[in-house]
């Protein structure tokens, strides 16, 4: 027991990123050997298999998990730490090196795409607390609920990930694909009537595009939809997107990409900590990159709920920004 909890468990998807995750597992493999990191590496080898391994892995004793994979490994380990009764959550250290397509979550925290800079922020052990989002949702005529680390969507968003999905039924994903496949969305997908309530005040009740609502900054292969987000002050950002023509997003596309959404007109922003959306008809959401139900949809945050591996410079900037509140709330 006590030898696991200094060792790390590495659950790698090694379809992750097109096979990427296998394919370079022995690269990976000797970036952590030279930095002379103990691991146990177990290959998930179906959907939801890296929650089991989560859940497991904690209940043997360990308390540090490596995720070689993408946005969806991430999302699946997530939730298997909260399905875990051994510890809270906050007890087990997260890192991730990514292999897969997008990699949305990494950004946020300053992880380097590069092998070997992830592998450093791991053996540097640069940790911070993030905060968690939960949906409720509708799916098969049950309520069912689902944990989330980086950003969640509903309508337009949704429907992209629906059509990415089945493209990786198929092997046939890539962030280009991903951007193919959201022009083509654009054209076939109809705005939707919502209403949205923000800490129980109807704030929107109109016909909405899409909105996207999260505790990090990126999605969709590197878009910034939240790009005010900060992952640890107990909020949830919103970006509200009204109807809009093509060539209106077209000619502001880099707005999307640098930082300067709310540029476009078309676009609100929103912050709260209860949201709760309802439609008509109903819309779908997902979470993470990952479909799931449809509208009414409930979602909350758990203020820092679990512990992740961050970059060096990212730990730094945050633990002065921390300073700088404290004593502000101390004056």
């Amino acid at each position: 027991m006590q030898n696991e909890q200094h060792k790390w468990f590495v659950i790698v998807n090694p379809t992750a990123g097109g096979g990427r995750g296998l394919d370079d597992l022995p690269q990976i493999s000797k970036y952590l050997r030279d930095r002379h990191i103990l691991c146990e590496p177990v290959f998930t080898e179906h959907k939801f298999h890296a929650t089991e391994l989560a859940v497991s892995a904690v209940k043997e004793g360990y308390r540090r998990i490596i995720v070689v994979g993408g946005d969806g490994t991430l999302h699946e380990v997530v939730n298997g730490l909260f399905i875990q009764q051994e510890v809270a959550p906050s007890e087990v250290l997260l890192a991730v090196i990514g292999v897969g397509t997008g990699n949305d979550w990494l950004r946020t925290f300053g992880i380097s795409g590069r092998y070997q800079d992830a592998v450093k922020a791991i053996a540097e052990e640069y940790s911070f607390l993030q905060d968690v989002g939960v949906v409720t949702y509708n799916e098969a005529h049950y309520r069912q609920s689902r944990y989330f680390a980086n950003v969640g969507g509903v309508g337009f968003d949704a429907f992209v990930v629906k059509r990415i999905a089945h493209l990786k039924k198929k092997c046939r994903t890539s962030r280009w694909r991903y951007l193919w496949s959201t022009i083509r969305s654009f054209f076939k997908y109809k705005n939707t009537g919502m209403k949205v309530w923000i800490d129980d005040k109807l704030v929107y009740n109109n016909l909405l595009m899409s909105i996207a609502i999260g505790i990090c900054k990126y999605n969709g292969g590197g878009m910034q939809q939240l790009p005010h987000a900060i992952a640890d002050d107990g909020m949830l950002d919103l970006s509200l997107i009204k109807p809009v023509h093509f060539w209106h997003i077209l000619f502001r596309f880099h707005y999307l990409f640098n930082g300067g959404i709310y540029r476009i007109g078309h676009i609100l922003q929103q912050r709260g900590q209860k949201i709760r959306i309802e439609s008509s008809p109903e819309v779908s959401v997902e979470v993470d990159g990952e479909p799931l139900g449809e509208t009414p949809l409930e979602f909350t945050v758990l203020s820092k709920a679990i512990r992740i591996v961050v970059g060096a410079d990212f730990y730094r900037v945050a633990q002065a920004n921390g300073d700088k509140e404290r004593t502000a709330h101390e004056v």
